[in-house]
């Protein structure tokens, strides 16, 4: 009697860095909630792995992409859970396995890979944002074929300080120099949220009216210029099309 291999279905993995804040979790949901909504792909293909928790990482052989979500952490508080997720980067980058980073994840794996993270030296960012695509050549799969300028929100005041050697930049604004990047075909970081809505972005201002007022902004005005992000969100779609094809 022949007795069948039962294989099991590969993911799109959301590894899951913290909470947000916890008044906007009942109306609103949480961090990987977002980027599941965005990815455009059935649940049932999607695995949440919380490495806050301590949840082990998933073998490369039982992804098919892995999306690494933003935290209230700092990546320079070198948390053990942190420590351990960078150290596994390097691997799904060597394997080509779809990577995408956003804020907390794009800054993680820009110093996986030998970058520098740190501080803003201009403190925070946050609001709607014009980003500026760098246009690195037709060969990007996530990104071609954006306008030359596109609007994204962005909340963060940790940064990458310095790019690894080999990263190409994709995006950037004013205040920001590497808002994307890529690294070999298929890994990139994003440090504005592509998975943020507007009722988000408007929670995350009110709830960091302080620090916005300590970096001199006014969060009167930044409310006032928040705006729909269809590009910036179009790309959770295509990376998880990517990531899909990725495990066929």
């Amino acid at each position: 009697m022949k007795i069948k291999k039962i294989m099991k279905t590969k993911k799109i993995v959301i590894i899951k860095t913290g909470e947000t804040f916890p008044s906007i979790i009942p109306g609103l949901g949480d961090f990987e909630d977002w980027i599941a909504r965005g990815l455009g792909q059935a649940s049932c293909d999607i695995q949440v792995v919380n490495v806050e928790q301590h949840q082990p990482l998933p073998h490369l052989d039982a992804v098919k992409g892995v999306v690494i979500a933003g935290s209230h952490a700092m990546v320079t508080q070198n948390l053990d859970w942190s420590l351990e997720l960078e150290a596994w980067i390097p691997n799904l980058i060597r394997a080509n396995v779809p990577l995408l980073g956003i804020c907390y994840g794009h800054q993680l794996i820009a110093r996986a890979m030998g970058g520098v993270v740190d501080y803003h030296p201009m403190g925070i960012e946050i609001g709607t944002m014009d980003i500026d695509y760098c246009n690195p050549g037709e060969g990007d799969l996530l990104f071609q074929n954006l306008p030359r300028q596109f609007k994204a929100h962005a909340f963060h005041s940790q940064t990458v300080i310095k790019l690894p050697e080999p990263a190409v930049i994709i995006a950037k604004n004013k205040f920001e120099p590497h808002h994307a990047f890529r690294i070999g075909r298929c890994a990139w970081g994003v440090q504005f949220h592509p998975e943020a809505d507007i009722p988000i972005l408007k929670a995350y201002i009110g709830n960091l009216t302080q620090a916005i007022v300590d970096s001199g902004l006014d969060p009167s005005i930044i409310l006032d210029r928040v705006e729909e992000t269809p590009i910036a969100f179009k790309l959770l779609n295509r990376f998880g099309a990517l990531a899909s094809a990725h495990g066929e």
